[in-house]
């Protein structure tokens, strides 16, 4: 196997390993593929700070409190950068390896890329998130230009030290090559498609189907950028408006506007249509969303969620759920056929089509099918992965051809 002895660090802060469902995806196929492959990360919970898992080798680092404000966002990324590059000198030391694949937020990781880039190790850029766009969404657009710019900047710059640049889907890439000034020839998409295998409808949950209502089924970061409270505010429109109240929603997730938005449901007079799980069993998880007739995107119209790809519509094609959703150039490109798109932020638009959907069994079991269609046709991660192993093929070639040409 060309790939055999082949070595890997990965860095990742936005959340835990495994638990990170494109890192997994990605180290695991890198692993399957013959390639050594650490993971640096933060730790959850009781995890331990060493294990193997899948082949993969992870080393998790304490988790710092999470950011709130500037002065915690400094603070949290300050800390994961510097104790990811500390490790990353122990794994040189004791083992060693050949590619640093850092995975974004934050955009700063790249100083870890540069200072190995000195030594000879390749840097790769995985482009989770467009941070700059993201700032803003969370602060309702009314986040400050300075820090705007600064996010700017470190995205370029990590984009600048990349050796190669792995965007999720075209928007992306765009605008790698539009503000990040990167050549095409150095970009790769690789989609975030859902794993078959680990994707699977199962039973019912019996207390759901026995209230005899449609039930309606989210799954997502519940933070102040994810549209949550526009679908409770789409849900009041369904109650008080259009009198409906044959339905029941299962809200799967949580993040740090989960408690704010309790305080909307109740203050809307929606606790009896609405139930907020917090975060759920894996076993949990696929319970709700099996019993869900239909599935909601809420996410708002705004210059970073028009650009990303939603990994919850994704799964929720997957399960052969129909979707109701805003109209974003991304969630349009993903889910076609399989979504009922109304105007962007229009809470109103989005009751009506609930309501609409709701009276047309059929027409969910069309839109269920086209989408279950899609992703194994085309979105599954099966399509996607072998585009991750040819960026390393052509990394560990270009490599090797500088080695000849030095040599």
């Amino acid at each position: 196997m060309a790939s055999a002895g082949r070595r890997v660090l990965m860095l990742l802060e936005n959340q835990p390993f495994p638990q990170d469902g494109r890192v997994r995806r990605e180290s695991f196929a890198l692993a399957d593929a013959g390639y050594q492959v650490t993971v640096i990360c933060p730790r959850n919970g009781d995890q331990p700070r060493r294990e193997v898992v899948n082949g993969v080798r992870v080393m998790r680092y304490p988790q710092p409190p999470a950011g709130n404000g500037l002065a915690g966002y400094l603070a949290e990324y300050g800390y994961s950068t510097a104790i990811s590059f500390l490790l990353s000198l122990w794994v040189a030391i004791r083992g060693g390896f050949d590619v640093i694949h850092s995975h974004n937020p934050p955009d700063t990781m790249f100083v870890i890329g540069a200072f190995f880039k000195l030594f000879g190790k390749k840097y790769v850029f995985d482009h989770h998130d467009l941070s700059p766009e993201m700032y803003n969404a969370r602060f309702g657009g009314r986040g400050n230009k300075l820090v705007f710019k600064a996010l700017v900047l470190l995205e370029r710059l990590s984009c600048m030290v990349a050796d190669e640049v792995i965007a999720t889907n075209e928007s992306y890439r765009e605008m790698e090559m539009r503000r990040d000034k990167v050549s095409p020839s150095h970009i790769t998409i690789v989609r975030n498609g859902p794993e078959l295998g680990r994707i699977k409808r199962v039973d019912p949950d019996p207390e759901l189907k026995a209230m005899n209502k449609t039930i309606i089924g989210y799954v997502g970061i519940m933070g102040y950028q994810d549209g949550v409270d526009y679908l409770l505010r789409a849900f009041h429109h369904l109650v008080h408006e259009l009198n409906r109240t044959d339905f029941y929603a299962v809200l799967v997730g949580t993040g740090d506007a989960w408690n704010d938005l309790r305080k909307l449901s109740t203050k809307l007079g929606l606790d009896q249509h609405v139930r907020f799980t917090g975060t759920v069993s894996d076993a949990d998880l696929r319970r709700y969303l099996s019993s869900a007739d239909i599935c909601v995107d809420p996410d708002p119209s705004n210059p970073f969620n028009d650009r990303s790809t939603m990994i919850k519509v994704t799964e929720f094609m997957a399960l052969a759920k129909p979707i109701v959703a805003f109209d974003l150039t991304e969630n349009r490109f993903t889910a076609q056929q399989a979504a009922e798109f109304v105007p962007a932020n229009d809470e109103r638009a989005f009751a009506h089509a609930l309501a609409d959907l709701m009276d047309d069994p059929e027409r969910q079991a069309r839109m269920g099918a086209f989408g279950r269609r899609r992703i194994e046709e085309s979105l599954a991660w099966g399509h996607w992965s072998p585009k991750l192993l040819d960026v390393y093929e052509s990394l560990f070639a270009k490599q090797g051809a500088t080695a000849v040409s030095h040599s």
